[in-house]
């Protein structure tokens, strides 16, 4: 039960973890089927496998699982030439991450930010829209976003929970508005900063941050024009293609395998414990 309060608590904080498990034996183990260990977004834990070599690679692998946000098999075999373990055994720990879900936070509550925060949720995104005109900013107009705020673009980040699961998607109506939102949005870590707009607007604004003393890393932050290159022209059409690249920007590390030799490498497959695949085939 700990090890779920303790998944709750950090969810509540809007911290990640992973939850380890040995899903099957075969021989000798340090600890039984059922065991689990938890691991947090920091590499701390809570709970054991049977410590040694073990638990060091399933931490690691489990760091991986909560930044790719896809679950993973590891098999170990309990030899003595790797970290002391004499078992003799075979286990199979299955690591499954415990990810907040993802945000976006949309500038702008025109027509395309309406059919983002639309097309957001229904991908299981939390959506916050913020615009600086109460008429176009309300749950009327944004009946999908979890949050709407009415604020100036220029300090509206301090109205809105940025992190590195963050993506943010700037659609304002205006140049200057676009700039004091960009200026706002390369503040935060967020992981993906897009901005609306043509190839005109781009180099104005561009323009504009260098001339503000931004750096050229930073600016390259900004992924403009926003959307994958599907031929969109609706503000609905516009809106499927930005959440495709946020998608393929969020899934980019998706299925990744946690590769190399665990232990005492792969368990060969005998009927009982199965060997997880290597990334090599």
């Amino acid at each position: 039960m700990e090890i779920y309060e303790e998944i709750v608590r950090l969810k509540n904080e809007g911290r990640q973890c992973a939850v380890a498990t040995i899903v099957q034996c075969a021989g000798s183990a340090p600890q039984r089927e059922g065991s689990k260990m938890l691991v947090r977004d920091d590499g701390s834990i809570a709970g054991t496998l049977g410590g040694g070599c073990i638990e060091a690679e399933v931490v690691q692998a489990s760091l991986m699982a909560i930044k790719d946000g896809s679950p993973r098999t590891i098999p170990f075999e309990l030899t003595e030439r790797h970290g002391g373990l004499v078992c003799g055994g075979k286990i199979l720990i299955y690591i499954e991450p415990v990810v907040s879900e993802p945000r976006l936070v949309i500038l702008g509550a025109g027509h395309v930010g309406k059919a983002l925060s639309s097309v957001a949720r229904f991908a299981g995104f939390r959506v916050a829209v913020s615009d600086d005109r109460e008429e176009y900013a309300n749950r009327k107009n944004i009946p999908h976003a979890h949050d709407i705020v009415v604020h100036e673009f220029g300090s509206i980040i301090t109205r809105c929970a940025v992190d590195n699961n963050t993506y943010i998607v700037i659609a304002t109506r205006g140049h200057n508005h676009d700039l004091d939102a960009l200026k706002a949005a390369l503040e935060t870590e967020a992981c993906y900063v897009g901005l609306v707009g043509s190839r005109r607007k781009m180099a104005l604004l561009f323009r504009s941050l260098r001339d503000a003393g931004l750096t050229e890393e930073t600016i390259n932050r900004i992924i403009t024009p926003v959307g994958l290159s599907i031929g969109s022209v609706t503000p609905e059409e516009i809106a499927i293609s930005i959440m495709a690249q946020i998608i393929q920007h969020r899934r980019r590390n998706g299925g990744a395998c946690f590769g190399g030799p665990a232990c005492g490498g792969f368990v060969k497959e005998n009927g009982a414990v199965k060997a997880a695949p290597s990334p090599e085939g």
